[in-house]
């Protein structure tokens, strides 16, 4: 699945916002938050974060700053981070709130990365070095222990479970039409559901922009399910088809759809994911991923760092696991290491698996840059890989071991 940080970042809506300093973006995100109609406690959370960190650029005289190149490109990629942030806040009180539920836990992984991002340029700027200053100091490191903690509600993940149902229950209903009405209190449910449909095909053109084939299957899901909710409700309000209803004596569950209007969608729609796929496959190359894990920011984590210098097998040893899918020992990465090291190209050995790193986790790159890369530095690199294996989740082949059994006694 495509990134959805790249939705929630539309360029219209950052473009919108070009000009205001961090103060004032700091501002616009609290108030957003105010407004949440969805992941309410998570935007409270990252609103009060984020004003930890408006209270300390209020002390600072931004204008002076960005007159130091020093300062000034890091100042410009920190207001980069909080327009994307304000739009993420934002984003959970103007989108569809079925479309808000249906993607409750990448939301939830949005506001990590977010906060992750902000935390990463202030640390960058220079400031200790420009002021001298305690209360400056003491502050920074309020917020670097400020590690908020975002997760999804027990109740809206009730409420996700019942909408993506295949087959929904009387229950789902029901929570459904509760959950729609808390969302919109003033108006009727079937207003609610209009407006949740429409606002559905505005994310359903967004996911077809991004050729976000997964996303788009979701989508039509949930329009499937406002469509469906709002066939029982209109035959309800005709009266000649409620007089059928009760000579038939069978009464139709709310979530139960006709056959013929569900197979004329179905097969239009699942045209449409098939022409993404389609797309998607053809611009497969140009949806490749930056590196987690910076070239130069080997010195974040000095112990891996000095590891990784004094034992470059044992981290050589796990990259390699993952970039070729099969089980490598330090000793076995200390043989290979030392083999290619005799023939003077240890550097092509290792930037090889650096490409065939790059290729499953579909980073952006090139054969020549893993060279330079492993040949300025071969540390930073491997530091630079390991922490992405680590970033990512993603562990090599593990060794199965037999256990033997317990010790049993027979009883005459």
């Amino acid at each position: 699945m495509a990134s959805a940080w790249e939705h929630f970042g539309e360029v219209a809506n950052i473009v919108q916002l070009t000009g205001l300093n961090a103060a004032a973006l700091v501002s616009l995100i609290v108030k957003a938050a105010n407004r949440a109609r969805m992941h309410k406690q998570n935007c409270q959370q990252f609103a009060l974060h984020v004003k930890m960190i408006g209270n300390l650029l209020e002390q600072l005289k931004i204008s002076e700053l960005k007159k130091h190149p020093e300062t000034r490109e890091p100042l410009e990629m920190l207001e980069d981070a909080l327009r994307r942030a304000y739009v993420l806040v934002n984003s959970c009180q103007e989108r569809s709130y079925l479309y808000l539920i249906a993607m409750g836990w990448n939301i939830v992984y949005q506001f990590r990365r977010s906060q992750e991002e902000i935390d990463r340029y202030l640390r960058i700027i220079p400031l200790i070095a420009l002021l001298d200053n305690a209360r400056v100091k003491e502050r920074l490191e309020e917020i670097q222990k400020d590690q908020r903690e975002y997760t999804y509600d027990e109740d809206d993940r009730k409420v996700q479970s019942a909408i993506l149902n295949p087959q929904p229950s009387e229950d789902d209903t029901i929570i459904l039409k509760k959950s729609l009405s808390c969302s919109y209190p003033k108006l009727p449910f079937d207003t609610a559901l209009r407006k949740e449909n429409e606002k559905l095909k505005v994310e359903l053109q967004r996911s077809q922009a991004h050729l976000d084939v997964a996303q788009c299957e979701v989508i039509q899901r949930l329009i499937e399910v406002t469509e469906n909710a709002a066939d029982p409700l209109s035959e309800n309000a005709s009266p000649v088809k409620s007089s059928q209803k009760l000579e038939s004596g069978k009464a139709k569950k709310p979530f139960e759809k006709n056959p013929e209007k569900v197979h004329h969608r179905t097969s239009s729609r699942r045209a449409t994911i098939s022409s993404g796929h389609k797309q998607a496959s053809t611009v497969e190359s140009n949806l490749q991923e930056e590196w987690h894990a910076d070239l130069l920011g080997c010195f974040a984590e000095p112990y891996l760092c000095v590891k990784t210098f004094l034992c470059p097998c044992n981290a050589f040893s796990k990259i390699s696991s993952v970039a070729t899918g099969k089980q490598m020992s330090s000793a076995e990465a200390c043989n290979e290491i030392m083999a290619y090291s005799l023939i003077l190209a240890c550097c092509c050995y290792t930037c090889c698996v650096r490409r065939k790193l790059r290729r499953i986790f579909n980073i952006k790159g090139g054969l020549f840059d893993d060279f330079l890369s492993h040949f300025m530095c071969c540390c930073c690199a491997l530091v630079q890989e390991l922490r992405e294996v680590e970033i990512r989740g993603a562990y090599g082949p593990q060794n199965t071991r037999t256990c033997a059994p317990p010790c049993q006694h027979m009883e005459s």
